[in-house]
């Protein structure tokens, strides 16, 4: 109800004691939707802040305000130095406006996502906030004035319909009268049950700030669960907008955060499917020298300046659509293609470094996902937000090392650290308590975790190469043998203020293993 009639007469009724007699001394904006004004008398400062986005706006009222020495623009310059004479409410409409000496007005027009200010001298506009609403230059603040019926007789006609009658109350008070069991009552007593509620808004018993279906709202009326009580409509307008501010707030960074995160590992995700795809024709089917072979046992089959063709491949044994470049021959592509087959390792190696990395950025994507779903408030938003910010950041700036080396054993991944600070960011930030976690036994190395799949079993045959990782990554990799402690991760935990990558370890298991790496011996 903050830009509700009523309250906004309860407002106006109130800004007169704070305003009538001071001098308008600032005028200025340093946000595109934002208008602060100053004003000064007998001694005392009392500033209105009007923020009038398209989703949000709100009139406060902070004690003091600094001026940012850069991106600031004085606006309304020829009402600078006038005095306040009055505050005027429009009868039934969401608008007042401020009278000054020398003919000038300064009207607040609070209508929602239209909301503007516009400046008046000698009854015409003269200048406006917000420019895009150039309709508001032809309204008149002296005739704004909506006259309603309302008395018993256009109520009855109306068959008690509150959005006919009183359009001014809103959402709240029909919620109000609602919860009384207003629809099911007869005429006569839906008369009174209004007229009992119009005293409540011509004269409230307080203002509360109160949580309705989730969001803060400002009432002249005690529903929903009540968070706040004032006797007076600036201090409640001040607590109203700082409390919705944070709260919107909050839930815009959050959803930013979240959105752009999925965009990234969506990104990424696809580039990873395309990059395996690549290897797969590379390494098996589709090879250069495969190609160029079949195109030249084809050659007399392959009609001129074809585009496109299908051949037989007698590598699989099957009937091949392949692209050709119709302004080269079938014998100079496949020459080229023969050239191309001498590097094709090269390449090979550099689409396999390519989905390495692909993998681990989608590890570590998925893992900051995770982390901003246990956020729950601003506090933990701004930790995870400079927590993530490398991660956040456009792509000018150079992403930081993956902390951690990357394998994969018969669909389950492999992390292991690469570093005792990198340990820590492995363990703590993309382990999760479900997974496994190893070390050897009694020597510094690397962490090595094991990424749980809901429903899977880690196979032993996993589980011993990861050992075997974790050996050999430590300070026993030339022992014949070497035990690795394995537990979940939610057995290990960090001591406040212990040195980087130690951790204290319960419940674990050990193995004893060689140490090894078995990706190695595989390649």
């Amino acid at each position: 109800m903050h830009q509700n009639y009523y309250f906004l007469k309860q407002l106006s009724l109130q800004l007169p004691l704070k305003l009538v007699g001071k001098q308008l001394e600032t005028c200025f904006s340093q946000n595109k939707d934002e208008l602060i004004l100053g004003f000064e008398g007998a001694g005392e400062e009392f500033f209105i802040r009007a923020l009038l986005t398209s989703h949000f706006s709100a009139l406060s009222f902070p004690s003091d305000f600094k001026r940012a020495r850069a991106n600031s623009v004085e606006l309304f310059e020829p009402v600078l130095g006038q005095q306040v004479e009055a505050i005027v409410q429009h009868q039934n409409e969401r608008s007042f406006y401020l009278r000054f000496t020398n003919n000038f007005l300064l009207l607040f027009k609070l209508f929602g996502n239209r909301a503007n200010v516009v400046l008046y001298h000698e009854h015409q506009a003269i200048d406006l906030f917000h420019k895009k609403f150039g309709a508001d230059l032809e309204m008149n603040p002296l005739h704004m004035d909506r006259p309603l019926q309302q008395n018993y007789a256009a109520f009855a006609a109306a068959e008690g319909n509150l959005r006919k009658i009183y359009p001014t109350f809103g959402d709240l008070p029909a919620l109000y009268l609602a919860q009384q069991q207003y629809a099911t009552q007869p005429l006569d007593e839906k008369w009174e049950m209004v007229q009992t509620l119009l005293e409540k808004l011509e004269q409230p018993d307080a203002y509360y700030i109160t949580k309705l279906d989730g969001k803060t709202r400002l009432s002249l009326l005690p529903l929903g669960e009540v968070q706040n009580t004032f006797h007076n409509p600036i201090d409640a307008l001040n607590d109203f907008t700082r409390s919705y501010l944070y709260e919107t707030g909050f839930e815009r960074q959050y959803e930013q955060a979240r959105q752009h995160l999925e965009k990234k590992l969506n990104g990424t995700r696809t580039v990873l499917a395309q990059t395996e795809l690549k290897l797969q024709e590379l390494r098996h089917d589709r090879s250069y020298s495969q190609t160029a072979d079949v195109l030249m046992a084809n050659l007399t089959n392959i009609p001129p300046r074809a585009a496109e063709v299908e051949l037989y491949d007698f590598y699989t044994d099957k009937n091949r659509s392949y692209k050709l470049k119709p302004d080269e021959t079938p014998q100079k592509q496949a020459e080229r293609l023969y050239r191309k087959a001498k590097n094709q390792h090269l390449e090979v190696k550099q689409l396999e470094e390519k989905a390495e990395r692909k993998l681990e950025e989608t590890i570590v994507l998925e893992d900051a996902l995770a982390a901003i779903e246990a956020v729950d408030g601003f506090k933990s938003l701004k930790l995870f937000l400079r927590e993530y910010a490398h991660i956040l950041a456009g792509k000018q700036q150079a992403q930081p090392e993956i902390p951690f080396r990357l394998f994969e054993s018969e669909g389950f991944k492999i992390l292991v650290g690469k570093s005792a600070r990198n340990n820590d960011v492995l363990t703590q930030k993309h382990a999760h308590k479900d997974d496994l976690w190893l070390h050897a036994k009694d020597v510094s190395g690397s962490h090595v975790v094991i990424k749980h799949q809901a429903g899977k079993t880690v196979p032993a045959t996993v589980l011993e190469k990861a050992a075997q990782l974790a050996a050999y990554y430590s300070k026993r990799k030339t022992d014949s043998l070497c035990p690795v402690l394995y537990t979940p991760k939610k057995f290990v935990r960090k001591p406040k203020g212990s040195a980087p990558g130690s951790v204290v370890v319960e419940r674990e298991k050990v193995l004893l293993v060689k140490p090894e790496n078995p990706f190695e011996r595989n390649r």
